[in-house]
């Protein structure tokens, strides 16, 4: 072959090596009990001090955490367990279950569990991070807060044969929990788009939804009553002995339920915390 010729093809060599992504390095999930995944260059980041509220000031969602704690037991026992779709109001206390069930169950079996965190812009990395854990071994809880899709959004799709329609399918050693103010993920004008650009309607209503069919596990949340919220607030106000009477703890959180228009586990917390910085008190 021309030496010209072959130099060339030498430096388009080297350029292609260059752009290429650099193998990925074997996962440390024993590094600690909670990471989060960054795509681009993919890497696992550890979480030492995990943002996460005591499971038994989780009130108003008995049946919910009832049922998470008892799928993610089993999974941590190595016995057959569903992915999770929480669905639901704004604030109603769904990721702070994932977070709080994963605590309490190592709280049980210390280091049985990891949980990952993967950011909705990151799914198109799914496959690559699956391929880790898998690799790894140990039992994964995989978390996607605020899951949606929009618009032309094809991301979707790869998470459904992720999930179970592809070849490989969910690892053994790995159950995907996500969080959305959808019940099927989806928003209605993108459902309605496809409806009307499809030449059979019904077909393309069918290939949106069943994205959320993956999800063994639907836990719906609702917006709470006011007894229910201002047990949420009491427990909150024990737990970190905050000076205040009944009277005046009641009063004034609803006073901010209402500035807030919402009654929720987070509109309680948010008062909890300006409720402690006024009296000067610390929530450790």
């Amino acid at each position: 072959m021309d030496p010209e010729a072959l130099r060339l093809l030498a430096r388009i060599a080297a350029a292609l090596e260059r752009q290429a992504p650099p193998p990925l390095a074997a996962a440390d999930l024993d590094a600690a009990d909670a990471f989060v995944w960054h795509a681009h260059p993919d890497g696992l980041e550890p979480v030492d001090a995990i943002n996460r509220i005591d499971i038994a000031l989780l009130r108003g969602i008995d049946r919910q955490r009832d049922l998470l704690l008892d799928n993610t037991r089993r999974f941590a026992r190595g016995l057959p367990a569903n992915n999770a779709l929480l669905w639901g109001a704004r604030g109603a206390g769904k990721s702070s279950l994932v977070k709080a069930a994963h605590a309490a169950i190592n709280a049980e079996a210390p280091g049985a569990l990891a949980l990952v965190e993967i950011h909705r812009d990151d799914i198109p990395s799914l496959p690559r991070l699956l391929r880790l854990l898998k690799a790894h071994g140990r039992r994964t809880v995989l978390f996607c807060d605020d899951l949606s899709f929009e618009g032309q959004d094809d991301a979707y799709k790869s998470l459904k044969a992720v999930l179970e329609g592809g070849i490989e399918g969910r690892p053994a050693n790995v159950v995907f929990y996500a969080t959305s103010n959808r019940r099927h993920l989806m928003s209605r004008d993108m459902i309605d788009n496809e409806r009307g650009s499809a030449i059979n309607p019904g077909e393309a209503v069918e290939e949106k939804v069943s994205l959320s069919d993956r999800f063994g596990l639907w836990l719906g949340f609702h917006h709470v009553g006011q007894d229910t919220y201002l047990e949420i607030v009491a427990g909150y106000a024990g737990r970190f002995g905050l000076a205040v009477d009944d009277e005046t703890l009641h009063r004034e959180a609803n006073e901010w339920a209402v500035t807030r228009g919402a009654r929720s586990g987070r509109v309680a917390w948010q008062f909890i915390q300006d409720l402690a910085g006024r009296l000067g008190a610390r929530l450790d």
